[in-house]
């Protein structure tokens, strides 16, 4: 196994237990690996810290599997963490009998670069690392063994993998769905999964609480839901009682996919939702020309920041739709807004938000602070983990 010294004092963070080493910190790799080998991890003094996983291409160098440094990187180890991880989520009452359940959430559960999501009887899994490519038979056994699921789908297609120097790698590892559509129950609501070529996994399990939370609230308001892809939200609003609920997308395809989900659902009122296909950004200022107004508006747009570089262009953007959606509620209202930009955290989220409410010239008091559901927990080493941040506002 090759080793991975480190320049003096770049030790630190390693104690600290954060799992990401960038190219900064290190001094030399001695001996040779190949991208995704495990390598041990030591200070410049020899020390040893931790055994990672090698990624040459990455300007993340090195990824930790491990700070216990006598831990054996094998077969066995991912059948112990993934174990570990379904054993965490069963342990925690609020996730009993989900359909849909994140089993599996990279950092967070010791495992790097993996995410497995569960939907039903089927597993699907992204590997985003090139330690977690390496380890790909490996991790499916242990997802299969872990839950006894029939199936096992890769969705290996996103962007980030270029930054491995990955293919995107997409089919069945284990079992197969014969044209079927994959449907799932959240919060009494029916939702078909994409899990071929829908964003993430196919759904967004993180804000399940998050919509749960929206039923709630929806009773006897008009809603509007910005950025609605396939109508979660939407959904919700209608199961919780909303007079109306107008969703807005960019995206032809989501939006057909958000009606054929109202149609899994004989039970909602379907006279109550409109569609409507616009940019977001444009059509806020049109609604406000045109003298409408809401009790509930949405904002959960997609990630407009990557990384901490891109946070300027990300907070016009963010102030951009506030501003547009404080506009259109009525006194009283209620605004839920979200961020899952990397690269914006809760404290500048927050600073946007009121700042747009300022150029407003409105009070907005904040009711809840939202985050990610319980199955996609955050270690407390590494911050970068709690990607997902929100408020629920209301404004005077």
């Amino acid at each position: 196994m090759a080793t991975l010294i480190l320049h003096p004092g770049k030790e630190k963070s390693v104690l600290r237990r954060h799992p990401w080493l960038f190219s900064g910190a290190v001094a030399q790799l001695d001996g040779r690996a190949r991208s995704g080998d495990t390598v041990d991890v030591v200070a410049h003094d020899g020390r040893p810290l931790a055994r990672a996983a090698w990624s040459p291409a990455s300007q993340i160098r090195a990824r930790v599997w491990s700070f216990d440094v006598a831990e054996t990187i094998d077969h066995a180890f991912f059948k112990r963490r993934i174990a570990a991880a379904v054993a965490r989520r069963a342990a925690l009452p609020e996730l009993a009998g989900q359909q849909g359940l994140r089993l599996v959430h990279a950092e967070s559960d010791g495992l790097p670069g993996v995410i497995a999501d569960r939907y039903g009887d089927t597993v699907v899994v992204q590997l985003t690392t090139a330690g977690a490519d390496k380890w790909r038979a490996a991790i499916a056994d242990s997802l299969q063994k872990a839950t006894g699921c029939a199936r096992i789908y890769e969705r290996s297609d996103v962007e980030v993998r270029k930054l491995e120097g990955l293919e995107a790698v997409t089919g069945w590892l284990h079992g197969e769905v014969a044209g079927e559509e994959l449907v799932i129950e959240e919060n009494g609501v029916r939702m078909a999964v994409d899990y071929a070529g829908g964003h993430k996994t196919g759904f967004y399990l993180d804000q399940r609480e998050n919509r749960r939370r929206v039923a709630e609230l929806a009773r006897a308001r008009r809603v509007l839901n910005c950025f609605c892809y396939t109508g979660g939200f939407s959904l919700q609003a209608l199961a919780g009682g909303a007079r109306e609920v107008v969703s807005m997308d960019s995206s032809a395809p989501a939006l057909a996919t958000a009606q054929r989900n109202l149609a899994l659902n004989p039970q909602l009122n379907k006279s109550r939702a409109l569609w409507r296909e616009a940019d977001v950004f444009a059509e806020l200022r049109n609604l406000r020309a045109s003298g409408e107004n809401y009790d509930l508006i949405i904002l959960d747009p997609p990630k407009f920041a990557h990384t901490a570089a891109h946070a300027d262009r990300a907070a016009r953007a963010y102030k951009d739709i506030n501003l547009g959606a404080m506009r259109l509620l009525a006194p009283g209202g209620l605004l839920m807004t979200y961020s899952c930009s990397g690269g914006v955290n809760a404290e500048l989220f927050q600073k946007i938000v009121a700042g747009a409410a300022l150029d407003v010239g409105r009070t907005a008091r904040i009711v809840q602070r939202l985050q990610g559901a319980a199955d996609h927990p955050v270690d407390l080493a590494f911050p970068e983990g709690e990607y997902l941040k929100g408020l629920l506002l209301q404004l005077d």
